[in-house]
């Protein structure tokens, strides 16, 4: 189990989870420790550039949505550095971040769940 599956349970109940995340996947947008508040998301607002906490391929991230496909009601999953983790369902993005260290993410808000 990962460090960020408890966060994610936490958030798929409905909580909105303030965490302090470590590593260097997400810089500049996060850097490790910086406080993040994560709330439920409505995965169908979601558009590329959106950072989500969302299991892919067992493994759950908080990492930045790079595509979307409806159709098929999935999201991929990337880091900031240009590594794609895949497709993930929407069933599997559990929540959406509002803001790092205190400053608002755009347009998270209205994606809230």
């Amino acid at each position: 189990m990962g460090a960020l599956d408890a966060v994610a349970r936490r958030v798929a109940d409905g909580a909105t989870v303030e965490f302090r995340p470590s590593g260097t996947s997400m810089v500049p947008l996060i850097r490790s420790r910086q406080a993040v508040v994560v709330a439920p998301v409505d995965p169908t607002r979601l558009a590329p550039g959106d950072i989500v906490l969302a299991r892919v391929a067992g493994t759950v991230y908080l990492h930045l949505v790079s595509a979307v496909d409806p159709a098929r009601r999935r999201v991929q999953i990337s880091n900031n550095r240009g590594r794609v983790n895949g497709w993930t369902g929407h069933e599997r993005v559990y929540g959406v971040c509002l803001s790092v260290d205190g400053v608002a993410r755009p347009g998270a808000a209205g994606k809230v769940r």
